[in-house]
């Protein structure tokens, strides 16, 4: 289902866009508001980006990712963003920033309207908060004046008339801006724009919808509740249990020395792999010391654990994930899962292990050491094909 968006016309938008890049260029930031042959780009110097680009016929096109308020990248059922969208949009750019979870908002104009895929209530796209500047002419005026210090709200909105009406000159910068750093360059910027007499902003040719593409069915936490779910139904492989070593009598020693009651009784749950390590609260977890300095206890307990579970490697059957110590002041019981999740391990939904890891694991182990669900861990399983 589609929507209307309130944008300003693609007119308006492009010249408010390309006057902001002939005034930055003019003082050496051509980067941020830029024009090429195809269209127009933002830069937000933070990992945001927005294109823009105009068609024959009033058509127009505009999309980008925020880095942190593209929300519509990772929402949970995935979003389609491309659903229902025209079969003239440049499906080549898009298509594979949407397989990517790169594509947070595309918004297309046909017809005298901007419309967009419908988002659930109060889902962000980051398209305001990258485009902020050009939505109305006064903040496109309060940009332009805040360039540089002393700059006028008179002259920046001399300079905006000035590209609208495609008039713009070096006079009209320098008014603003002062001795420009390039006015070369800008003007350059400003005829690639049709800012100047006798120019017209670039269009690109209508683009072709493809017969099939790749389309999220998945998102990355339906992917990774889909791999957990099956750890929890797996049966441990059946292979030989590791030696005895210095490292487990290491691990031992120090969980009775940290036995919270002083008896020896210790208990430790542990998840590692590795990149990533963390722990959960047992019956009786190891006891902090009121003269150590914060995570200190962790800190060495990880280390504890990293180095048992290299010792206890094999490149056969490979390496334990979850671990489970128990402790008494004479004995240890000791419980290790390769291949499932335990029932001790406590699942929120939310956070577990991380596929890459998982795969990186199974890889080191021979064949016939991988469960069943390494299948699950391969990224098409998150896609479906889409006419």
């Amino acid at each position: 289902m589609l929507t209307d968006v309130d944008l300003p016309a693609p007119g308006l938008l492009w010249t408010r866009w390309a006057t902001l890049g002939a005034a930055l260029t003019s003082i050496g930031r051509a980067a941020v508001w830029s024009i090429d042959d195809r269209g127009a780009t933002h830069d937000d110097g933070d990992g945001g980006w927005a294109r823009f680009a105009l068609l024959d016929g009033r058509r127009a096109v505009l999309y980008g990712h925020h880095r942190e308020h593209s929300a519509t990248t990772h929402t949970d059922p995935p979003l389609d963003l491309l659903t229902g969208a025209p079969d003239w949009l440049p499906w080549a750019d898009l298509s594979p920033l949407a397989e990517n979870d790169r594509l947070g908002f595309v918004i297309w104009h046909e017809s005298g309207r901007w419309s967009r895929v419908r988002y659930r209530d109060g889902l962000l796209d980051g398209m305001t908060d990258l485009l902020a500047p050009l939505l109305t002419a006064e903040k496109t005026i309060t940009a332009l004046s805040a360039m540089i210090p002393g700059g006028t709200r008179e002259a920046a909105s001399i300079l905006l008339t000035a590209g609208v009406r495609a008039e713009l000159t070096t006079a009209d910068l320098e008014a603003l801006l002062g001795d420009v750093a390039d006015g070369e360059a800008a003007l350059g910027v400003a005829a690639r724009g049709g800012l100047l007499p006798g120019t017209r902003a670039p269009r690109i040719a209508p683009g072709k919808r493809p017969p099939m593409r790749r389309v999220r069915r998945l998102s990355q936490g339906e992917h990774d509740r889909l791999v957990w779910a099956a750890m929890h139904d797996a049966a441990e492989l059946r292979r030989p249990a590791p030696p005895a070593t210095g490292e487990l009598d290491a691990l031992v020693s120090w969980l009775q020395d940290r036995a919270p009651h002083g008896d020896g009784r210790c208990t430790l749950l542990a998840y590692a792999d590795a990149t990533s390590f963390s722990s959960q609260p047992g019956e009786r977890p190891p006891a902090d010391r009121p003269d150590e300095e914060r995570f200190a206890a962790f800190r060495a307990l990880t280390e504890l654990v990293r180095a048992l579970r290299r010792a206890e490697s094999d490149p056969r059957y490979g390496r334990w994930l979850f671990l489970r110590v128990e402790t008494t002041a004479t004995g240890v019981t000791i419980e290790r899962r390769y291949d499932s999740w335990p029932p001790w391990w406590h699942d929120d939904g939310v956070s577990g292990p991380w596929r890459t890891n998982l795969q990186e694991e199974m890889d080191a182990r021979l064949p016939p050491y991988r469960p069943s669900w390494v299948r699950l861990l391969d990224p098409e399983v998150a896609y479906r094909p889409t006419s």
